[in-house]
């Protein structure tokens, strides 16, 4: 049996060692993402949209029912 050099594809892992090789797209897109995010949220002044009134008094009467 003749002996060969380890390749790239045959070598084998040992107890602790890990294989930390990414690809470029698993960094880059998390990072776009959160930099996509990030311009949304400081690009715009956020306001509290306003509760719909129905709503606002369905609350109230509940609120009014349970606390008497």
């Amino acid at each position: 049996m003749a002996a060969h050099a380890p390749s790239r594809t045959d070598r084998r892992r040992t107890a602790g060692s890990a294989d930390t090789r990414l690809p470029w797209w698993a960094v880059a897109l998390p990072a776009a993402a959160f930099a996509v995010l990030l311009a949304l949220t400081a690009g715009g002044e956020a306001s509290a949209a306003e509760p719909p009134q129905s709503l606002v008094r369905l609350l109230e009467y509940l609120r009014q029912l349970l606390w008497r």
